[in-house]
Order: structure tokens, then C-alpha cells, then sequence
């Protein structure tokens, strides 16, 4: 049975745009009262406004997720906005195609800490007052990337694959706690993170039906929640396949992706 979400203390990570912004404004319509973490101040205070505007209460709280200090300095800030958080979405990632040679060492690191230990550091500084309260909520948003290995994509499906497991590990290890854990593994989503991308996103979604949906989840304790359901089989298909079968199917993705990341080493800034 869909549990109401009304009243609760909710904190998104990743809250400035994409899914993580269509997280916090839907829940604050759901009758949350969001706290909006990511590093972007100008768009956590729009969104904030744009939450108020809608009759909602949200709360811009600046952080970088890959850092822990910050991390525990935005419950701290939310706890004393709101009182104790009841539900934590660690949404914050960040997408970079892993090139061949040499290997952008940087990149894989930044996937590393914003997309697996920005999850730990959030989830975690969460959980000791929850375990006290014998109530919560810990919500990752993964990606079905993390099912299989795809060329030019090794750190981000390494990363997911990461996050899956670890909140598997988390979910037994908090069984009979009243603390509840659900890992959300969405396809294609259309967010700032996926506009550049040259090559086929089959089932693409919009951030808001995918929040949507995430939601409708978090409302039923999914425990996975893998979706849209056709790119889900084809996914755990292609663990299965041959090698050449995937890179048939990827066609030239290695070249478009490497061509994504020299563009944006020559943006102005970088």
C-alpha cells in the first residue's frame, strides 16, 4: 500500500536541475518539505521560489556532494530548518565518457566521488538519527548503466554498478530497523547531463515522468525499482551477449564520445 509522503522532512541531492529539480518540486507538492542540495546557488534559490510560489516549503542548502564535511554541514542546516530527515534521495551525478588513451584519470575520479561516495556520504549521515527514530527512508537514484559494461562508459557503469550493490548490501544489513533503503535505476532521462548526446537514447524520458515515476516507488518501498520496463530487459540482455554484439549495437558511441569529451576540454574556461 502507497505510503503518504505528507509532512515528511525530504533532502535531494543533485537539486539544481534535471530529475533532481523534478524531485523537489514534486515533493513538495506531495506535501514534503524539501531541502534543495547541489552545488548551484542561483538555481537551488529558483527553484526554492518556484516550490513557494506553488504554496510548498523548500530550503536552498548549498554543497558539494563529493565532499563529506559539507554533506553532513547540509543535514546539520536542514535539521535545523526543518527538524530530523525523514526521507533522503542521494540524486547528485555527474555523466563523463571514459576515453581509451590515454585514460582521463581525472574524470574517472570526479565519476567516482560525486556518483558513488556522494551516495555514501549522504546516505550515511542520515542514518544514525533514523537507526534512533526507527524510521527513514534511504533513496539512491542509480541507472540501469550499472547492469553492464559499455565501451566508453566504463567509470559511470562502474559507478552505478557501485551505488546497486551498495545500497543491496545497506537494505539487508538495515532489515528490521524501520529504516526503509530503495535503489532507483532509471533508462535514457532528457536533463542537462544527456542533451549532448549524438547517439540513440531508445525510451527516452523526461525528467518529470521519470521523477514521477520515481516517486510513485518511493511511495510503495520498492526495495529496486528499474524502469522503463522494455530498455530494463534489454539491458540484462546484453550482459549475456557477445562482445561483438554489443559493440555492433553501440556502433560508433566510442568515437561520438570522445569527440563529446574534446569539446568540452576546448569550452571556454575549461
Amino acid at each position: 500500500m502507497a505510503r503518504s509522503l505528507t509532512g515528511k522532512v525530504a533532502l535531494v541531492t543533485g537539486a539544481s536541475s534535471g530529475i533532481g529539480w523534478e524531485l523537489g518540486r514534486q515533493l513538495a507538492a506531495e506535501g514534503c518539505k524539501v531541502a534543495l542540495v547541489a552545488r548551484r546557488v542561483e538555481q537551488l534559490a529558483e527553484l526554492a521560489a518556484v516550490i513557494a510560489r506553488a504554496g510548498g516549503s523548500a530550503e536552498a542548502v548549498p554543497a558539494d556532494v563529493g565532499d563529506r564535511a559539507q554533506v553532513e554541514a547540509a543535514f546539520a542546516a536542514t535539521k535545523a530548518k526543518f527538524g530530523p530527515v525523514d526521507l533522503v534521495i542521494a540524486n547528485a551525478g555527474i555523466g563523463r565518457a571514459t576515453l581509451r588513451d590515454p585514460v582521463n584519470m581525472t574524470d574517472v575520479e570526479e565519476t567516482f566521488r560525486i556518483n558513488l561516495m556522494g551516495t555514501v556520504y549522504a546516505l550515511s549521515a542520515a542514518l544514525p538519527e533514523m537507526l534512533a527514530r526507527k524510521s527513514g527512508h534511504l533513496v539512491a537514484v542509480s541507472s540501469l548503466a550499472g547492469y553492464t559494461g559499455l565501451p566508453s562508459e566504463s567509470a559511470y557503469c562502474a559507478s552505478k554498478a557501485a551505488v546497486n550493490v551498495y545500497l543491496d548490501g545497506l537494505r539487508r544489513h538495515l532489515r528490521g530497523t524501520g529504516v526503509l533503503v530503495t535503489t532507483l535505476c532509471p533508462g535514457f532521462v532528457k536533463t542537462p547531463m544527456t542533451e549532448k548526446n549524438e547517439h540513440p537514447m531508445p525510451q527516452v524520458m523526461t525528467a518529470e515522468y521519470a521523477a514521477r515515476r520515481m516517486i510513485r516507488a518511493i511511495r510503495a518501498g520498492k526495495k529496486v525499482y528499474n524502469f522503463p520496463w522494455l530498455l530494463t530487459r534489454l539491458v540484462k540482455l546484453s550482459g549475456w551477449a557477445p562482445d561483438a554484439v554489443v559493440n555492433w549495437m553501440m556502433g560508433d558511441y566510442d568515437a561520438l564520445a570522445q569527440k563529446s569529451i574534446a569539446e568540452r576540454r576546448n569550452e571556454p574556461g575549461s
